[in-house]
């Protein structure tokens, strides 16, 4: 009788062996999958948080770069009376081994046309306009033209406006642009290594954007 008993036991606790494993096997089956999908979310977190690494300047002149998609890398406005300053600066940009391309108002422009069209189209196709804010820029009409129009084609754009203060006190300076940080001209060639700098820091973020 007793191994009658046990044979008659042994199905019952095999069935409730297989009923226990099967409840256990569905039951981690949401935790495993949330568990993969915790696991993976992390992953994908940290994914999307890594920032991307610094551009190179290979990558800034390759030929498909955003950089091509403007004619100039940066657009001087200044006062005829600054203009030896200017070249100066020009000269230095163009001779950097970005081999910056600079549009210079009075050896640019297209000889006949209307200064009124010339300003906005250096304006347009220039990625960042340098204003050389001195006591002749704040008497020119045509700079405060210039200004207002870099600032109407992308008011909030950082890196792209750089104002440069030369001879100009504090006080002076335009409140259009009270908003953006200046670079105050002291010494010529800490002052065009800034600009320089400033420049290249937004190509690489367009590149890095784009």
């Amino acid at each position: 009788a007793g191994w009658f008993r046990r044979l008659l036991h042994k199905p019952k606790s095999s069935s409730v062996e297989s009923s226990l494993n099967v409840s256990r096997s569905a039951s981690s089956s949401p935790s495993s999958s949330s568990a993969e999908s915790s696991s993976s979310s992390p992953s994908m977190s940290l994914a999307r948080s890594v920032r991307l690494s610094p551009v190179s300047l290979s990558d800034i002149n390759a030929s498909g770069s955003a950089r091509w998609a403007k004619s100039y890398d940066v657009c001087i406005c200044h006062s005829e009376v600054d203009l030896e300053l200017v070249e100066e600066l020009v000269s230095y940009l163009e001779a950097q081994p970005e081999s910056l391309r600079c549009f210079l108002q009075l050896r640019d422009a297209a000889p006949g046309s209307a200064v009124v069209t010339e300003l906005c189209d250096a304006v347009q196709n220039s990625h960042c306009w340098v204003m050389l804010i001195t006591p002749g820029f704040l008497r020119d009409p045509w700079c405060k033209y210039q200004m207002h129009q870099a600032l109407a084609e992308a008011p909030m754009a950082n890196g792209r406006t750089i104002p440069v203060l030369k001879d100009v006190d504090r006080k002076d300076y335009p409140k259009e642009l009270r908003n953006l940080y200046y670079i105050y001209m002291a010494l010529k060639e800490n002052s065009f290594r800034q600009i320089r700098d400033t420049v290249m820091r937004y190509l690489q973020e367009l590149c890095q954007s784009s």
